[in-house]
């Protein structure tokens, strides 16, 4: 691990300070609502299929993990928000004034019969409206850490005491614009399988993400009762900058924000019972991951359970960093570990401990979520089974 300054007690993210997840939903390609999730990802069942929602035909891949019908962002958006809020047992009434952050790209249902794309910041601005919270939302667009960087503000707030209780939403529908990029950068998966660290990966491919949090600082929570699905022990984003699209190699950035979450919420490496990886079944950034794991992780790597969720979900972009922290506590809650779908065999540059089949237990409290995106950006959430 690289050595990091000592933080002195008294800034350290414990105590009255900690971050409480008192309520959460999410929707992905298997359906609305933690059920539908939760059973995909702990059984490992891709949810791929040919694209039906716009014509995939002039490209080379042609599957996406999506919804059925043709899904409206800001209704899905809105319905998540307030899942999550009767999940967190909170008033209506409560509503007024509390902020929400919110990761987002742009509704493809707007484009259609009008040829217009809807502002994202209106998206945002119909769901704060609708669910009765702060009318000005923050918006997040950073890509694959979009929704993880909303959740390490959101956190930052509430220690900070800037506010003790944050709703953080995030969704992605897949689009024909955003399809034909990634197929035209051939990044996508021609075999229609997300294989993420195996041997003979091809690429990632998309997939219908939506999901909502509720995060509330642990006074709050504990003021008045509430059910709390995991606290948010710790978080650490970075950015090395390396190159355009392509992750450092040695991962040294991505073990730097590992290293940083590991260090605010004073746990250990030898205590992460299960990595939800970033794994995106590319090339270059399953090597780069398990790099970074590595340096991180040093010797106890080769024993912490390790899946990307992506194998069955699908790559969500904005959405990911929310809907797999979700997935990420929903692991600890159930003593069930995601499996790492679509694997062929080992690759010499992915020496991981892979989850890959159903009935995995985690071994401790702490799991780590990871996210990283084009331009060097990357971020660790560290989740504290409650």
């Amino acid at each position: 691990m690289t050595d990091l300054p000592l933080i002195p007690a008294q800034n350290q993210a414990r105590g009255p300070q900690q971050v409480a997840i008192t309520g959460m939903t999410a929707t992905s390609a298997a359906g609305r609502g933690l059920a539908a999730v939760t059973g995909s990802v702990l059984d490992g069942t891709p949810g791929f299929s040919g694209v039906a929602r716009f014509d995939a035909g002039p490209c080379r891949a042609d599957a996406a993990a999506q919804l059925p019908g043709e899904p409206v962002l800001a209704d899905e958006l809105t319905e998540a928000v307030e899942a999550a809020w009767a999940a967190a047992r909170l008033p209506v009434t409560a509503r007024a004034g509390c902020p929400l952050l919110i990761a987002l790209h742009a509704d493809p249902a707007a484009a259609r019969g009008t040829g217009a794309r809807q502002v994202t910041g209106v998206t945002a601005a119909t769901v704060a409206v609708r669910c009765g919270l702060r009318p000005a939302p923050r918006v997040y667009q950073t890509a694959c850490v979009a929704a993880s960087t909303a959740v390490i503000d959101a956190a930052t707030m509430i220690v900070t005491g800037q506010a003790s209780r944050v709703v953080v939403a995030a969704g992605f529908l897949v689009d024909a614009d955003s399809f034909a990029l990634f197929d035209a950068g051939r990044a996508l998966a021609a075999d229609g399988q997300v294989r993420p660290f195996s041997a003979g990966r091809q690429g990632l491919l998309l997939g219908d993400g939506v999901a909502a949090v509720v995060l509330e600082s642990a006074a709050t929570a504990a003021g008045r009762n509430a059910p709390v699905a995991a606290m948010l022990a710790g978080w650490g984003r970075s950015g090395d900058a390396y190159h355009v699209c392509q992750p450092r190699p040695d991962g040294g950035g991505l073990a730097r924000a590992i290293e940083v979450a590991l260090h605010r919420g004073q746990a250990d490496r030898s205590e992460i019972s299960y990595v939800n990886a970033n794994g995106t079944g590319t090339q270059y950034s399953d090597a780069a991951e398990a790099a970074a794991l590595a340096a991180a992780l040093g010797p106890y790597t080769a024993m912490t359970p390790v899946s990307s969720t992506k194998s069955v979900h699908g790559h969500t972009l904005e959405a990911s960093g929310l809907l797999e922290l979700v997935i990420t506590v929903l692991a600890l809650q159930t003593g069930r570990l995601p499996v790492n779908a679509g694997y062929l065999a080992p690759d010499e540059e992915c020496e991981l401990d892979l989850v890959l089949g159903p009935g995995r237990s985690p071994r401790g409290r702490y799991a780590l979520s990871l996210n990283a995106a084009f331009g060097g950006a990357n971020t660790a959430l560290l989740v504290e089974a409650a």
